[in-house]
């Protein structure tokens, strides 16, 4: 079962399982939205305003960010627009460092494109010599996700410079930076001397939209044109237009839910360290903790208890692996007192 065909029935738990903002929006957004009037949802939503928010808080330009409708409308983009086939030619390429975000793949095929798929390193050490070694003249898109997703590790800069500089023309490296918020290393201050790479962002993480859907991609206006012509017109809608804003104000509630991320990750190094639980130091929002083969098993028990994490066994190089978001303290608490109870009992 995929990441977008959970039943409702999820919804009434705790959901460690997502990486969602598990504290929920700013309070500002709720205000935002209550205060939307009946003209206005009458009439397609304006986005200067929008933009030139987004704007300030990435610190680029306007015509660099691109709003869509949740990163996974921008990484359709990218595909649809770089890996569809011209008739004779042969197929072109998304390459996939594994393991990875699933819609990379699942986009790239459906565009018609061949998807070349980098296997992990031990440790999950980005694969910067197998990456390289993958780009052919057919190379269209390579996907990089910092810090990556499942395993929270980052990505050095030094390697996106790398594979950017080892690209065709006409290529892009997709930076998927949906988890900068809580690593703080991103890419956007080398973006003009590296105009071949487009940033993926997202305020579904810290910033607790995720059920809106908005997100931004942000690069070059030429290198963004492309993909801007396969964005359907107006599919950010005005709550989320509205919503954005707001959330954008209240620098306050992300840095106070970054904070607690941190501890929350805390707490749970602390507890894989007690039961002696393989993990790894997350520059994210979650924690992979590799439980081997009472993988299925904690995330059952879990879930009959209301708590819900995310079983990545059948990624590469994830073998008996769980995925828990960590977000609210009390939650990760919680989480942490199910892991115990169901792990140290079967020991």
């Amino acid at each position: 079962m995929s990441e977008y065909d959970k039943p409702p029935e999820l919804y009434d738990g705790l959901r460690l399982h997502q990486n969602e903002n598990t504290g929920g929006c700013s309070p500002r957004v709720l205000e935002a939205l209550a205060s939307i009037r009946a003209d206005q949802v009458s009439v397609y939503p304006p986005y200067s305003g929008v933009v030139a928010a987004c704007a300030r808080h990435l610190g680029v330009p306007d015509d660099h960010v691109a709003l869509v409708n949740g990163l996974d409308e921008g990484i359709l983009a990218a595909t649809s627009a770089l890996l569809r086939p011209s008739p004779g030619e042969p197929l072109r390429e998304a390459i996939v460092p594994q393991p990875a975000f699933e819609i990379f793949a699942f986009d790239s095929q459906v565009a018609g494109g061949r998807v070349v798929n980098v296997m992990p390193r031990p440790g999950f050490a980005f694969a910067l010599d197998e990456v390289l070694a993958a780009i052919t003249a057919e190379t269209r898109i390579v996907f990089v996700t910092n810090p990556n997703n499942p395993t929270g590790v980052p990505v050095p800069r030094e390697a996106v410079i790398a594979v950017s500089r080892r690209l065709p023309p006409q290529a892009i490296v997709f930076l998927d930076e949906a988890y900068v918020d809580f690593s703080g290393g991103t890419f956007i201050p080398d973006l003009p001397a590296f105009q071949n790479v487009v940033i993926g962002r997202t305020f579904s993480k810290a910033y607790g939209l995720a059920g809106l859907r908005i997100g931004a991609l942000v690069g070059h206006p030429a290198t963004l044109d492309p993909l801007r012509r396969v964005i359907p017109v107006y599919s950010v809608n005005l709550a989320a237009v509205v919503a954005l804003q707001a959330a954008l104000e209240d620098e306050g509630y992300v840095a106070d839910y970054v904070r607690q991320v941190a501890e929350s990750k805390a707490l749970l190094y602390a507890a894989c360290d007690r039961i002696g639980l393989e993990h790894w130091k997350s520059a994210a929002n979650f924690v992979l903790v590799r439980v081997g083969d009472r993988a299925g098993a904690l995330v059952a028990v879990a879930a009959a208890r209301g708590i819900y994490l995310r079983d990545r066994s059948n990624e590469p190089g994830c073998d008996g692996c769980v995925r828990i978001t960590t977000g609210v303290i009390e939650h990760t608490r919680r989480a942490v007192a199910v892991i115990e109870s169901v792990l140290c009992n079967a020991q």
